[in-house]
């Protein structure tokens, strides 16, 4: 099963994995043995994803939230 990947190779591997992820493979996240959660691509047609707005053209880097959440 290649689709099981430890937590700790997943942190050392974070873009590779991203990256086949991409792609459309999924993944199960164990540490010590025990499944934590699984990665799977996000599909385009049930899921809607919608810009509200995009913070990095208002300040070069984005806005940090603590001050986003100071001016609300």
């Amino acid at each position: 099963m290649d689709n099981i990947i430890g937590l700790k190779e997943l942190r050392q591997n974070v873009s590779g994995f991203a990256k086949q992820i991409q792609k459309g493979r999924s993944f199960i996240v164990v540490k010590q043995s025990k499944p934590l959660f699984k990665i799977t691509p996000i599909k385009e047609e049930v899921e809607q994803w919608e810009e509200a707005i995009d913070f990095t053209k208002i300040k070069k880097g984005g806005v940090q939230l603590d001050e986003l959440l100071t001016r609300l």
